[in-house]
């Protein structure tokens, strides 16, 4: 009996060990090249091509995202405090470290770091999306699978897209001034932060979309707040009642505050 088995370990290893060399030589001898390419990989790198790295990315982006968008919602609080406070909050961001760093020079180098937060977000959802794909091209043939995600997951990239549409609205509105020519003389003023606001929002297509992107922000922004837990594998399920109550929480606020502005704008609450 001990024979038998010895000579099937023996037939078995010397059938791995054709298979490996087979396999080795299909792919051709490593190069120095490959070697070195393979060496020069930093750990991030390593990390981000996986699928866990990138729900890190998206996790970490999305944490310095939810940031902005509330504290960005909270400084606008201040057009119902009247022009001069408003403006006067504008100017204090571009003298930001004044006058150790240029006029400016802080508020833009943020706004940088946002864009590469949002292009990393963007970039790490995408290439889920294909890693997915690839894994299973074809869909589970069962409709359960539809019904469990609920419809905040299954519309997550859609509101993506429509809410950087209106990101990119937004900046070229009321900070490049391109499609805002409303001013008191048809011109744009970019000083005039809280005349900029007023008579942007106080176009009705405007504060339609306005308010159509911040309701859909906060679909997105309540599914991706539960998620930044478990990317982050902090999914315990004792604490999910807490979970749910601080992503829709949070969305809340920032969707309620955002909305306010367009809504108070129309109704003649905050005007010029």
């Amino acid at each position: 009996m001990s024979g038998g088995r010895r000579l099937t370990t023996s037939v078995s290893s010397a059938s791995m060990a054709q298979t490996i060399t087979k396999s080795s030589r299909s792919r051709g001898p490593v190069t120095g090249t490959a070697l070195a390419s393979r060496k020069k990989r930093s750990f991030l790198t390593d990390l981000y091509s996986t699928a866990v790295g990138k729900k890190y990315a998206m996790a970490i982006s999305g944490i310095a995202l939810m940031g902005f968008v509330l504290f960005h919602m909270i400084g606008n609080l201040k057009m119902y405090l009247g022009a001069a406070e408003l403006n006067h909050y504008a100017e204090f961001l571009k003298a930001l470290l004044y006058p150790l760093a240029p006029k400016g020079a802080v508020l833009w180098i943020l706004r940088g770091g946002l864009l590469a937060m949002l292009a990393l977000h963007l970039h790490a959802a995408w290439s889920l999306t294909v890693m997915n794909r690839q894994a299973r091209p074809v869909k589970y043939q069962s409709p359960r699978d539809y019904e469990v995600a609920n419809f905040a997951s299954r519309t997550m990239r859609y509101s993506g897209m429509i809410v950087l549409s209106f990101l990119i609205w937004h900046l070229l509105d009321l900070t490049f001034g391109v499609v805002n020519t409303v001013g008191a003389d048809g011109v744009f003023v970019r000083e005039e932060v809280y005349e900029n606001v007023v008579r942007s929002l106080g176009r009705w297509p405007v504060a339609a979309f306005y308010i159509l992107a911040n309701l859909l922000l906060g679909i997105h922004l309540r599914h991706g707040a539960w998620s930044i837990f478990q990317s982050l594998g902090w999914n315990n399920p004792r604490f999910n009642a807490w979970r749910w109550a601080f992503a829709t929480g949070f969305a809340a606020v920032v969707v309620v505050g955002n909305v306010s502005f367009p809504i108070a704008v129309l109704t003649g609450i905050v005007k010029v």
